[in-house]
């Protein structure tokens, strides 16, 4: 997502992350939970900050894939992050989302191309996060990372070099938890 400007209604604290994690980071911490996926509206931001927008549409069917898709990479995240590989039931939601797509190779004049292509139109966002969650693992599902901060339940795919970022973002959830380490360390 690297050349892709968020849309600037976007109300989201973490935006940018590979597309399989910034669909995760479509609810955020509140009371209650934030989530942008409650209408057509909120999916139609996420697909524009996504840079999705020209090619997917927003509406109810896209929706309903989506946040289908949201649930089965969520659990998938979560079992990388706690056993390092997929259980069944998180692959079995991975695979429901993909058999609605396949990656076609085609000769282009510079070599292969690949196109995706979907069965119905309103999987091709969905069918792009699932594979590129797959993606992510195999580069690896340690680097799959729920932030730290218990308050906290925004994803990120950490690409430091030694693989220890524990924060979505050191200038807020990272300070936060050093404040209160100070907090306490001062009262005791």
């Amino acid at each position: 997502m690297t050349d892709v400007q968020p849309d600037p209604r976007d109300p989201r604290p973490l935006i940018g992350e590979p597309l399989a994690l910034d669909l995760l980071n479509t609810r955020w911490a509140g009371t209650p939970v934030n989530d942008l996926l409650t209408g057509v509206e909120g999916y139609a931001i996420w697909l524009s900050s996504a840079g999705l927008s020209a090619r997917c549409a927003a509406d109810e069917a896209g929706l309903a894939a989506i946040r289908q898709t949201r649930e089965a990479v969520l659990l998938a995240a979560r079992d990388a992050r706690e056993r390092g590989a997929l259980g069944a039931a998180a692959r079995d939601g991975l695979d429901a989302v993909l058999a609605h797509g396949r990656i076609r190779r085609t000769a282009g004049p510079d070599g292969a191309e690949e196109l995706v292509e979907t069965d119905r139109p309103q999987w091709l966002a969905p069918w792009l996060a699932a594979d590129g969650f797959l993606a992510l693992l195999g580069q690896g599902a340690h680097r799959v990372r729920q932030c730290a901060h218990e308050a906290c339940i925004l994803h990120f795919f950490d690409t430091s070099q030694n693989g220890r970022r524990r924060w979505c973002r050191m200038a807020v959830c990272g300070n936060r938890a050093k404040a209160a380490r100070h907090y306490e360390k001062a009262r005791g």
